[in-house]
This record gives C-alpha cells, sequence and structure tokens, in this order.
C-alpha cells in the first residue's frame, strides 16, 4: 500500500509541470470601457483575433438584433435640454427629441420608453428612434385589442367637430358621434370638452385608420341591468318618480331610470292644452302614474293628471240644469264651441243653441277661443262628465208670438239667407226664417235654380202662405205679392188670335218667340213652314196663331204655318162650294122630270085616240 501510494504521489509529480495555467476570465464591461477605440481605428493598437471573437460573442450575448419598423424597450440613459439618449441594447444608443415627450413632461433617467427603431444605422452611424411613431404603433394594438375584446378604455375629450367630438384614446383621436355620448338628446356639447371619460370602441376602419368611441354604450348596458329590474317590478297603479327626457307634440317622453314611458298629451292635465310644454319642460322631476303596459312591458303609458282628483268629481252641486254659467272658449269646431265652466270641466255650446236662427251657420260666426261667454245648462251628467249649454236661451224665443206677427196672407219685406235647389231662405228676423219655393217666386218666368232669379242679401218682398208654429215652419211667397199677369193674358192670348213676333230661339223641336217681357211662346217645326215651303229662322218676324194657351202651366203655342194654311182651307172650300152650285144649275130637278113625264103621257093618250 505505502508503494502504491508512493508511486502515484510520483506520477502526480511528474505530471504537474506539464499543465498551462490560464489566464482568468475578463469581465465584458471591464473590457469594453478600457478598450482604446481611437487607437483601435487608427491601427495604432492591434487585436488579437482570439480578443475580436470574443468581443462579437459578448455582442451577441449582450446586445439586441435591431430591425427597421420595430417597436422595442428603451432606457433613458441621459437628458438634455432638447434631447433624451435612449440605450435599447443595441450597438449604439438613440437620440429622440423631448418634443416626442411632450405629454410626460415629468421623464427623467432611468424610465423605461416605448420606441420604435426607424433606421438602424444612418449615415452617420447614429441609431434613430421614434418615440410617437412606437406610440402609435402600440396605441393601434392597444385600440383593437379593446375593440375585439369589448374591454372598456379611457379616453380625453380634446374638442368639438361637425356631429361630435375628438377623443384622445392611447394618442389616437377617435371620433364620438353626437348620439353615441349619452342615452339622452345633448344640447351643450361644449360641457364635454376637457372631460376624462370611458369609452367603448365600436368601430375601427383600418383603411383609413379610423377609430369610432361610444360612451353610451356604457350607459346603455348599465341601464339594461337596471331596466330589467324595473320591469320587473313594474304593476298598474304605480307612482314612480321620473326626469322629462323629450317633448313631444303629441306626448312626453319620461325617463324612470333607464326605462321609458309616454305620457300622452290628454294624460297631462285634466284642462285642455295646445303643447305638452304648457305644463312641463326638459329635465324636469316629476311623479306619474303606470296606467298600462304591453305584454313585454316595452311599451309602457303613463299619466300625470290622474294624480290628482277629476275636476268633475269636485264640482260643487250647486250647478243644476237651467243655471246660468260664465266661462271661456278653449276651442271652435264646425258643429259648436267648447267652454271650460271650471278648470278641466267643458260644456258644449252646439252651433244649434247659438241662435233661434234655423238657418245653421259656423259656430266662428258667433264666437272665437278665448272669448268670455255667459250660457244656460241645458242637460247635465255627472256620470259621463258631460254639459250640454245654450246661448240663445238667454234671449227671448221669437216664435212665442208668431201668429200675432206673421198671420197668413201679412207682407214683409226679409234677406235672402241661403239657395238650396228646391227654393230660397229667407229671414225675417233673428230667428224666423221662411221658405219659398220656386214655383212662388215668379208667375212667368220658369225658373230652374234660384240664383237665376236673386242673390244671397238681396231683400225680397213676401207674404206669408202657411205657418206651422208647432214644426216652426214658415211657407212664404214672392210672386203673390204682385198681380198674375196671366189672368188678363188668358184673353189677350186666347186661342185663335193672331199676333206678330220674331223668332227668339231656335231650338231641336221648334222656336221660341218673345210676346212680351212675361209671355214666351213655343212655335212647334212643323209649324215654322212659310208659305213658299221655306221655313222660319232666328230674328225672321212673322205673325203668330196662337193654337194652345194653358194659364196653369203657362204653356203658350202659337204657330204661323196655321196662318196660310187657315186662307188656303177657306178657298178649297169656296171653289167647292162654287163647283157644287154650277153641277146643281147643270143638273135636271124633279120639275122638269115631271113636265117631261106630263108631256109624253099626253103624247101616248092623244097617240090611243086616234
Amino acid at each position: 500500500m505505502a508503494e502504491e501510494k508512493q508511486n502515484v504521489e510520483v506520477e502526480e509529480t511528474a505530471a504537474a509541470p506539464e499543465v498551462k495555467e490560464t489566464e482568468p476570465k475578463q469581465d465584458p464591461q471591464e473590457f469594453l470601457e478600457n478598450f482604446d477605440w481611437e487607437k483601435y481605428e487608427e491601427g495604432i493598437e492591434r487585436v488579437d483575433d482570439s480578443k475580436l471573437k470574443e468581443f462579437e460573442t459578448l455582442v451577441e450575448e449582450n446586445f439586441v438584433d435591431t430591425a427597421d419598423e420595430e417597436v422595442v424597450e428603451g432606457e433613458v440613459v441621459h437628458m438634455t435640454d432638447r434631447e433624451a439618449i435612449i440605450d435599447i441594447n443595441a450597438k449604439s444608443e438613440g437620440v429622440i427629441s423631448l418634443n416626442e415627450f411632450r405629454y410626460n413632461p415629468d421623464l427623467k433617467v432611468g424610465d423605461k420608453v416605448e420606441v420604435l427603431i426607424d433606421i438602424r444605422e444612418d449615415k452617420t452611424g447614429q441609431l434613430v428612434l421614434s418615440h410617437r411613431k412606437a406610440r402609435t404603433i402600440k396605441a393601434w394594438e392597444r385600440v383593437n385589442n379593446a375593440h375585439d375584446k369589448e374591454e372598456i378604455v379611457t379616453g380625453f375629450v380634446k374638442c368639438r367637430t361637425k356631429g361630435g367630438m375628438i377623443v384622445d384614446v392611447f394618442g389616437i383621436e377617435a371620433f364620438l358621434p353626437g348620439s353615441q355620448i349619452d342615452v339622452k338628446p345633448i344640447r351643450d356639447y361644449d360641457q364635454y370638452v376637457g372631460k376624462t371619460m370611458e369609452f367603448k370602441v365600436v368601430k375601427i376602419n383600418h383603411e383609413f385608420k379610423n377609430v369610432v368611441v361610444s360612451h353610451k354604450a356604457l350607459i346603455e348596458a348599465d341601464i339594461e341591468e337596471q331596466k330589467k329590474e324595473i320591469i320587473g317590478q313594474l304593476e298598474k297603479g304605480q307612482v314612480l318618480e321620473g326626469v322629462v327626457k323629450n317633448i313631444t307634440s303629441y306626448g312626453v317622453f319620461i325617463d324612470l331610470g333607464g326605462v321609458d314611458g309616454l305620457v300622452h298629451i290628454t294624460d297631462l292635465s285634466w284642462s285642455r292644452i295646445n303643447h305638452p310644454n304648457e305644463v312641463v319642460e326638459l329635465d324636469q322631476k316629476l311623479n306619474v302614474v303606470i296606467l298600462d303596459f304591453d305584454d313585454n312591458k316595452s311599451r309602457i303609458q303613463l299619466g300625470l293628471k290622474q294624480l290628482e282628483k277629476h275636476p268633475w268629481d269636485a264640482l260643487g252641486d250647486e250647478i243644476k240644469v237651467g243655471d246660468k254659467v260664465k266661462g271661456k272658449v278653449v276651442v271652435i269646431a264646425d258643429y259648436g264651441a267648447f267652454i271650460e265652466v271650471a278648470e278641466g270641466v267643458e260644456g258644449l255650446i252646439h252651433v244649434s243653441e247659438m241662435s233661434w236662427s234655423t238657418h245653421l251657420r259656423s259656430a266662428q260666426d258667433f264666437v272665437n277661443v278665448g272669448d268670455e261667454v255667459e250660457a244656460v245648462v241645458l242637460t247635465l251628467d255627472r256620470e259621463d262628465r258631460k254639459m250640454s249649454l245654450g246661448i240663445k236661451q238667454l234671449t227671448p224665443d221669437p216664435w212665442t208670438d208668431i201668429t200675432t206677427k206673421y198671420p197668413v196672407g201679412s207682407r214683409h219685406k226679409g234677406i235672402v239667407r241661403n239657395f238650396t235647389n228646391f227654393g230660397v231662405f229667407v229671414e225675417l228676423e233673428e230667428g224666423i226664417d221662411g221658405l219659398i219655393y220656386i214655383s212662388d217666386l215668379s208667375w212667368t218666368k220658369k225658373i230652374k235654380h234660384p240664383s237665376e232669379f236673386v242673390a244671397v242679401g238681396d231683400t225680397l218682398e213676401v207674404e206669408v202662405l202657411e205657418l206651422d208654429v208647432e214644426g216652426r215652419k214658415l211657407s212664404l211667397g214672392h210672386k203673390q205679392t204682385t198681380e198674375n199677369p196671366w189672368d188678363k193674358y188668358s184673353e189677350e192670348f186666347a186661342e185663335g188670335t193672331i199676333h206678330k213676333a220674331a223668332i227668339a230661339e231656335v231650338v231641336d223641336k221648334g222656336a221660341t218667340i218673345n210676346f212680351n217681357e212675361d209671355i214666351v211662346g213655343f212655335v212647334p217645326q212643323r209649324h215654322m213652314e212659310k208659305e213658299d215651303g221655306k221655313k222660319l229662322v232666328k230674328g225672321e218676324e212673322a205673325e203668330f196663331k196662337i193654337i194652345e194657351f194653358n194659364k196653369d202651366f203657362k204653356r203658350v203655342v202659337a204657330s204661323h204655318t196655321a196662318i196660310f194654311r187657315e186662307q188656303e182651307d177657306r178657298n178649297v172650300k169656296a171653289a167647292a162650294k162654287k163647283r157644287a152650285a154650277s153641277k146643281d144649275e147643270a143638273a135636271p130637278t124633279l120639275g122638269d122630270a115631271n113636265s117631261q113625264l106630263q108631256a109624253l103621257k099626253d103624247k101616248m093618250e092623244a097617240d090611243k085616240k086616234k
């Protein structure tokens, strides 16, 4: 054992001189700090190949491989008045203008910043970096991530623009439409300028680099939760507090805390109103009652006036039929006017109750909106909440003594108020109208429509023909105020009389002739033939024979042909009579025959005697 141990020690001792002692490994940082670059560049100091290889290894292990358009994180190692020196562990350091850090006035040495390697080495060998471009690239990445993951982002409202606002999100200018600011309409956009708010990225246009954000989407999400909770608790008759969100001509939309309801204009006030803004204003807080809603509770009908007692219920018992009341005209319709006799209590004055006249006119002829009028209560229905009023009842009824004023046969003057196809309505006084039938307008003229004879507003003299007190009807006549000319014309134009006149008009079946102002005769076509065979023409004057006269139907028929035809007939009769007379003279008489017979007899007797 001792020998073996001794042999080993000898071998080790013998081998020791062959082992070479290696130099201690130099620290890379120390090597770089002590390396004389100027001498190396000028070729004064030569560096062993082994040391250069070692340097390249150190560079590969400790410095990043910089590529153009790449965003990396760097550290601020030095700052001047205008620039910041950024170390990104590259072969050289980069310089960035402090203008790119204007948003961060607290920048200091040691801060970590994101930079974009714009150019790895320019013509001077300088590394070109950009913090602004790096922010933009990173901002787009963050915006895209926020959009894809539906994350909430924070932005700064910079200014107003057409249709909305400009918001700074991660350094990108995003557009906030006016409709996406809030769930309720915005009237003052400037109140949001300079505020930091939360948004949701709703749209990104990569082609045009546009970003659209919404603050309303976040509110709606919260409201949707509140809405579900509120809808689940809704009940008819429930009273809730709300805020006036919008006012329209037909009603008011109320925000109930995430759920909108409509108060129709008729449910705002018991009194009649023209527009909801007479009762409420925007952003006003008020209590409303739930009147109804659909199965999904998406349409909620609200009421405001229902929170107060109905005015009809508060109407005193002192008002009864026959009482006189005063009120204001609130609405005028064709059929009448509505009068507000108390707040929320209205009565109707029908147009027929405004005047005793049976000739109905428009309600606007009597009253105007806003007029203060007095009327008499005609009917009162508290259950149906209806009241009818009358104005004419404040004056005496003119038909009370109608038989005294307008007895049958009496004559008066009246004003033409209206036409119908069958006659004319004449007003004798306010409330007393009479009808003149078209056949009672003239004795002689054939009138197709009353407008051919009179005009509205004309004054006519009339005679009372019939009087119906119960039916309040008065029958009048105008022609009865003058003598009937047909009585005297019955002799002047009797059948067979001959008159001279000119053809006035030629019609299909004949012609008309004017004998005088009253008498118009008709000549049938076959009676227009003249003696020479031709027919009379318009304007031609001739003699005519009356062949028909009817006083009751005011009909006169004349004939020109009858005049020369009658003469012809007389001539024919005379000639016939003459011929008959001549024949009578030539023919033998009975006496002659007897004489001849007697002579013959005497001759025969004489012959016998012989």
